[in-house]
């Protein structure tokens, strides 16, 4: 970290900054209510109240930042701040995620991986699901809120320093700038050994690139975030390569001719090294196993047989193989020296993946409830797959809560052939689509007879049970899906504790 500025602002004796009094103000207002005999929130297990309700004010300042669903194709303000830090991200290797869909997941594979053969790792991802913790991870772990505002605290003096040389018209930083700022600095502090890094959008403008990856992962493209990427597909695979650094090993999803092309060639300008799924790796053998999957995996290593990954699908066996690979890539393993197999068999089977198709609920008698988080065509694509492949149902009900600056129609196309019916609901957030409008375009797909709607989601889940169950006792499901908000507030609703 970067020893003492000059230009930093006194801390005893000066006067509060705007988001210090709005930090102390939240901080009291919470207190208040605990002490009057309110629960503003669940306290999480491992902190205080007074700790969380220091977390619930950083929240609340962070949020008065422009938002992350908002982009400003810059990398100044960030790599002023990470300047200011010491450059933190540079304290230790990186492998860079990015893609359409799939990032979270190989990147919980491959911190599970380096984990297991006994490296110390930090793990950045976004969104979260539950609460913002979630995305700075330690030891395989999130931070608990005490780490939180302590990583906030810490980058906080120099977020006010670059924001205040900002000339007349320019951005603030943004909220995502100043968590990936958070990020950088808890692992430098902690130290890690390696960290593993999800892109928040994009990937040549995105803050996260201020990080220069020993690895770059490129998982399957397609379309997303239209209204800051386009939507040309080839347009957003040259963004999404800008990833790929000099000296790095890029490590690619297999993807449509066109797309592979741009990563290849951005991969010969910088000079990095290309692996590519089906050619020096990939799943070599697949069969569906209770709780999962039986792989055996073509490393670029060797080969690794009898690999028990509990998720479904046929595309969380190819994210396996791609965080397989990356991992090995960043340590280094080769024909003559593999990772240990046992080792792999291990991290693999402890992977655990909140919000992708995730059972909420099986008991004998009663619907299965199932939430997975896709929230574009693509994810809702794969999402299908999985259902009608990998289950038995014999009536499965969707309930679907979207954003409104997502693709619904796509999104809805894609999995009506896997369900009988369909309430549409709205996740609590200012960005969710309005349910009759959602309902809307539903009927055109679905027909009106197999669609309903129930604005609050905790009465859509429950009427999504009850029409499941219409279908008998046995076979019958519910998955809740449409966006990552929606699947985390389910989530919650079914009383599981962030991951």
């Amino acid at each position: 970290m970067s020893d003492h500025d000059p230009d930093l602002p006194e801390g005893e004796g000066s006067v509060p900054s705007p988001e210090e009094s709005a930090q102390d103000a939240v901080i009291s207002h919470v207190l208040d209510a605990i002490r009057g005999g309110d629960t503003p929130d669940v306290v999480p297990a491992g902190s205080t109240v007074a700790g969380f309700a220091e977390f619930l004010a950083v929240e609340a300042v962070l949020d008065q930042r422009w938002p992350e669903t908002v982009m400003e194709p810059s990398l100044d303000r960030i790599t002023a701040l990470v300047d200011a830090l010491g450059n933190p991200q540079r304290t230790y290797p990186v492998v860079h995620i990015t893609g359409t869909n799939g990032k979270t997941s190989v990147a919980r594979m491959v911190d599970a991986i380096l984990t297991e053969v006994g490296l110390r790792t930090g793990r950045y991802t976004s969104p979260h699901l539950q609460r913002a913790t979630e995305r700075i991870n330690l030891d395989n772990r999130p931070v608990t809120a005490e780490g939180y505002v302590a990583a906030y605290n810490e980058v906080a003096p120099f977020v006010e320093l670059v924001d205040g040389k900002r000339a007349a018209g320019e951005p603030a930083l943004s909220k995502f700038e100043v968590l990936t700022a958070m990020a950088f600095a808890a692992f430098a502090d902690a130290p890690v050994e390696a960290a593993v890094v999800e892109v928040g959008l994009g990937g040549r403008w995105d803050a996260t690139n201020v990080a220069d990856g020993t690895v770059a992962v490129i998982t399957p493209i397609g379309l997303d975030h239209a209204e800051y990427l386009g939507s040309d597909v080839l347009g957003i695979a040259r963004e999404k390569a800008g990833i790929i650094k000099p000296g790095s090993v890029a490590v690619l999803a297999t993807q449509d001719r066109e797309v592979a092309t741009i990563l290849v060639e951005r991969a010969v300008e910088v000079g990095a090294q290309v692996a590519r799924e089906g050619a020096e790796f990939g799943v070599r053998e697949r069969e569906i196993a209770v709780g999962g999957q039986r792989l055996a995996l073509q490393g670029l290593s060797g080969t690794y047989d009898d690999v028990f990954l509990p998720l479904h699908g046929e595309h969380q066996a190819s994210n396996a193989a791609i965080a397989l690979a990356a991992a090995e890539a960043l340590i280094g393993a080769g024909p003559s020296q593999p990772l240990d197999a046992d080792a792999v068999r291990a991290a693999f089977a402890s992977v655990r993946t909140p919000g992708r198709l995730e059972r909420m609920r099986n008991e004998p008698g009663t619907p299965t409830v199932l939430i997975d988080a896709a929230h574009n065509p693509h994810g809702a694509g794969a999402l299908a797959a999985s259902l009608t492949s990998e289950f038995r149902f014999t009536r499965l009900v969707g309930v679907v809560g979207v954003m409104r600056d997502k693709d619904a129609r796509g999104l809805l196309q894609e999995l009506e052939p896997a369900l009988h019916e369909v309430v549409v609901t709205a996740a609590d957030s200012p960005r969710a689509m309005n349910p009759d409008e959602l309902a809307a375009v539903a009927v055109e797909i679905f027909g009106a007879e197999r669609v309903s709607v129930e604005p609050d989601l905790a009465q859509a889940i429950e009427q999504g049970v009850e029409l499941a169950e219409e279908g008998g006792d046995s076979g019958v499901g519910v998955v809740v899906t449409g966006s990552v908000v929606t699947a985390g507030q389910a989530r919650a609703i079914f009383g599981r504790e962030p991951e």
